[in-house]
């Protein structure tokens, strides 16, 4: 998707130099239509530059951070050497990143969608996310659930999460803590076995997150789970071992929870 817009004076864009000249370079810029700007030679490198060929070649792909923006002379001034390593990663991979989910778009729209119908639902995602695909991203891990304030209609929202639960590799998160539960009661087995299904959340637990929970040496049991981020995860793991717990107590046994296991595993 490219902005029909301007760039703003700060922004780091992505561009192709596509002409070389004494004074300085052109570079075709990726992210806007028909858009294009000069970097003079003093903002290509650092330091006194000969052969400005020595530092840039036709063709190749740069990161420029916008100086100026003159939109009644159709002029864009750019610095690359103003744009530090870090920052030129992090912005080819926000590109990268957008180029997927462009991608991404006409999976789920289809090859031949108007420019209309596609650009409806990207500035639609766009409303709502930063980016195509942080939107996508979300979809994946939490499907229509992601798209509920995104306006677009049933069939495009549908297919947006087929297409990002087919395409898109979700980040996830590890934690793994552990309770202890007892009871002394003539059925304390069933009353550990209802604290474990309560611990696995009776098929409560939302999407995204996986939860499991596995036995270790009684009266210890292993909680895993997995979700898109830290926090999350570390909340659905409390809230397991708080429902192990609640349910083993309302029964007459104890239960409590810690991060470590009592003994290494065999």
């Amino acid at each position: 998707m490219k902005y029909s817009g301007w760039p703003e004076p700060g922004e780091l864009v992505v561009g192709e130099i596509d002409e070389i000249a004494d004074f300085g370079v052109f570079v075709d810029l990726d992210q806007y239509e028909e858009k294009r700007g000069l970097c003079h030679i003093s903002e290509v490198a650092s330091g006194w530059i000969k052969n400005v060929r020595d530092h840039v070649r036709e063709g190749q792909t740069v990161v420029a951070k916008v100086l100026e923006v003159d939109q009644s002379s159709n002029q864009i001034d750019l610095s690359i050497k103003d744009v530090n390593e870090h920052q030129r990663k992090e912005t080819i991979q926000d590109w990268k990143n957008e180029r997927k989910a462009d991608n991404w778009m006409l999976i789920a729209l289809g090859e031949d969608v108007d420019d209309d119908r596609y650009t409806a639902v990207a500035n639609a995602l766009l409303r709502e996310y930063d980016s195509l695909y942080d939107a996508f991203e979300a979809a994946a891990i939490s499907g229509l659930e992601a798209l509920e304030d995104v306006d677009v209609d049933d069939d495009a929202a549908e297919a947006i999460v087929d297409a990002a639960r087919e395409n898109v590799s979700v980040p996830y998160v590890d934690v793994t803590g552990y309770v202890d539960l007892e009871s002394t009661a003539a059925d304390g087995v069933d009353d550990v076995k209802t604290a474990l299904e309560a611990a696995e959340g009776n098929g409560e637990i939302p999407d995204g997150v996986e939860l499991d929970v596995g036995y270790v040496g009684s009266p210890e049991y292993r909680i895993k789970v997995r979700a898109p981020d830290y926090k999350t995860a570390e909340d659905e793991l409390e809230a397991a071992a708080e429902r192990a717990r609640e349910a083993i107590e309302s029964a007459g046994g104890a239960g409590s929870f810690h991060r470590e296991r009592r003994e290494d595993d065999e």
